[in-house]
Parts: structure tokens; C-alpha cells; sequence
């Protein structure tokens, strides 16, 4: 993360490098939605979202593709590689979690949707783990990634 003029600079974009964006100033909270409509559009348990609240946002990389999910709702993702990215209502706009360089620096503080919640889901970290590279089977050893690196480049892809 930069600093720069006292505000906070944070930037992200979607697995393929194809949109990249920008978000200037403090963002508002970051959430996690266990609605059935985000769990749909993450292809996930549930949507991790953080709201920009008064930041500014620049797409400085190309521009999402959009899918209106609800008569109030759009949502933004990669149209070459499906990497959900916005999710955007008439009071504002809150971009994906995940899709940030550094989502860490972004923990969640609320839920919403936990009527949808997954009874699982509580327990997701008592599951046993492996680190990446100790999962069963050799294919891993023979990646070689095309994701877009957890920061800004001039060109992509190189």
C-alpha cells in the first residue's frame, strides 16, 4: 500500500491482468454476503466485498463487464477471464475482496445475508490444511502461471 497526498492507495484487478483498478482514500467496511445471489455470482460460499464508501475509484486498465443481477443491481467482472469484481447499487459500489493486491490489509467486519449462510461455513477453519505444492498428486510441479502479479505493471501480458 502507498501513501500518498495522506491518503491511502490501493489497487487490484482480475486474474488475467485485463482490468486493473485504482482506489484512492479510506474504503468503508469490508463484508462478507451469504446471499444466494452473491453465492451464485462468486461461485463460492459466499461473497467477500469491500464497500469504497468516499474513496475514489479508477479502472485504470480496461473496464469490467457487466451483468444486472436485480432490477438495483449490477455486477462488474472480467469479461476474458470471469473474475468477479464489482458490485454496484444506486448508493454505491463495493468491489471484490479477493480482487485487491493486498486483500489482508482489508479484513472483514460484518455479514449480511446470513439467512443463506452455509451451516459449514462456521467451521471452515478447523478443516485440516496444506500448504500449496502438498496437495495430493504431481501436476503442480509443472504450473506455470498465467495470473496477473498482486501489483500494477505498465503491459500485460508481458
Amino acid at each position: 500500500m502507498d501513501q500518498v497526498a495522506d491518503h491511502q492507495v490501493r489497487t487490484g484487478g482480475c486474474q488475467c491482468g485485463a482490468v486493473r483498478f485504482r482506489l484512492e482514500g479510506a474504503p468503508d467496511a469490508a463484508s462478507i454476503c451469504h446471499c444466494r445471489m452473491c453465492q451464485k455470482a462468486f461461485g463460492g460460499y459466499f461473497a467477500p466485498l469491500v464497500e469504497i464508501g468516499g474513496a475514489r475509484l479508477e479502472w485504470t486498465r480496461g473496464a469490467p463487464a457487466y451483468f444486472q443481477s436485480s432490477n438495483v443491481v449490477r455486477r462488474g467482472f472480467c469479461a476474458a477471464c470471469g473474475t468477479p469484481l464489482s458490485y454496484e447499487w444506486p448508493d454505491g459500489i463495493a468491489l471484490a475482496h479477493g480482487a485487491f493486491d493486498d486483500p489482508a490489509a482489508l479484513p472483514p467486519s460484518i455479514q449480511y445475508g446470513t439467512e443463506s449462510k452455509l451451516p459449514f461455513t462456521d467451521h471452515l477453519a478447523a478443516l485440516p490444511g496444506r500448504p500449496t505444492g502438498q496437495e495430493p498428486g504431481s501436476y503442480l510441479a509443472r504450473v506455470v502461471s498465467r495470473q496477473h502479479p498482486d501489483h500494477d505493471t505498465a503491459e500485460w501480458p508481458p
